[in-house]
């Protein structure tokens, strides 16, 4: 007996429903393909048991990763390569040069990584954010980075790169900061960086092994952060001060950096200044007593000397905040000698 025509409408959207969920996969094939390369090339770790060829990359079960929904490509954009316990050591996958929408790239905490960062990375050249942190990558920090001028923040801290600061990151035109700190870089900050666009406001290099003077070219950067502690600098740190500039916090703590204080503009902004262990010299300036913000002050170990201006949070800082300067004094420290 035959299906009469109506049943026929009826029963197609019920056919159409148990078609295999493989025919309507948003997730790209090219995307895919690179994916499930990526985790080949990694060693297949468990922790990217969710990557399956049989399901959809974009359906938010794949661990790091996310697809563009708002324009409706479902191209993947998101690629998160962090904690992987990576059983023995690998570099970081040369096919992630065939994500070519990723904007978003992390590989965080995998002591295992091991090799340069690859010449593969210049290709994602829709990239904004990219974190290498905390693995043991080594090598020198590439030149070629400064082709991608989509970059907005690079973030490259405790692995064992080596080598000097790469001058040509100062030509990206969107970049607002980088982090470079814990890693084994040397020689001295480039005067190019002076030259960074008006968006960059963060600049973090410590725990390095850089050299030299900081250069003069930075009076034009109007940074938010900067942390060069825990390096050998040497010099007139006084060009990152400024009384126009919007700095919140300046952390120069444990190099030889020798220049007057109490000539430096400051922030109204500025909430954080450590400069311990250092050869400053001069006195400790008035403006501040007037800074609201400020909550970490910490100058011991330097070659101050006068009376510790007296009013706003300065007597708030505990003693050790001031020890071990040449002469300086008052509150908290012994009064000064009349």
């Amino acid at each position: 007996m035959g299906t009469k025509p109506g049943l026929s409408i009826l029963l197609l959207p019920l056919v159409l429903l148990l078609i295999p969920t493989t025919l309507s996969q948003q997730c790209n094939p090219q995307d895919k393909k690179a994916l499930l390369q990526i985790k080949k090339e990694l060693g297949n770790p468990t922790s990217l048991s969710s990557w399956l060829p049989t399901t959809d990359c974009c359906n938010r079960t794949w661990q790091g990763v996310l697809c563009d929904t708002d324009t409706k490509t479902y191209r993947v954009n998101n690629l998160d390569l962090s904690d992987l316990n990576l059983p023995k050591p690998y570099p970081i996958p040369p096919s992630i040069a065939n994500l070519p929408y990723v904007n978003f790239l992390s590989i965080r905490n995998n002591p295992n990584l091991v090799g340069v960062i690859p010449p593969a990375i210049a290709k994602l050249t829709k990239l904004h954010y990219l974190y290498i942190s905390h693995t043991n990558i080594s090598g020198n920090i590439p030149d070629f980075l400064s082709q991608i001028k989509s970059l907005v923040t690079l973030d490259f801290s405790y692995n064992t790169l080596s080598g000097t600061l790469p001058a040509s990151i100062s030509t990206l035109p969107n970049l607002v900061g980088i982090t470079f700190d814990g890693n084994r870089l040397s020689g001295p900050i480039p005067e190019s960086y002076g030259s960074f666009s008006k968006l960059f406001t963060s600049m973090t290099i410590s725990r390095n092994q850089l050299s030299g003077k900081i250069p003069a070219s930075l009076a034009n950067l109007n940074l938010a952060f900067v942390d060069l502690s825990r390096n050998m600098l040497q010099g007139d740190a006084s060009v990152l001060f400024g009384s126009q500039k919007n700095t919140q916090k300046i952390i120069l703590a444990k190099n030889s950096l020798a220049f007057d204080l109490g000539k430096v503009g400051l922030s109204k902004n500025l909430e954080g200044l450590d400069l311990r262990n250092n050869h400053i010299y001069g006195t400790l300036p008035e403006g501040l007593t007037a800074l609201k913000f400020l909550h970490r002050l910490n100058v011991s170990f330097n070659s101050l000397c006068g009376e510790i201006p007296q009013g706003g949070n300065l007597q708030r800082f505990d003693v050790s905040s001031y020890l071990y300067n040449k002469c300086l004094c008052g509150s908290p420290l012994p009064p000064c000698k009349s």
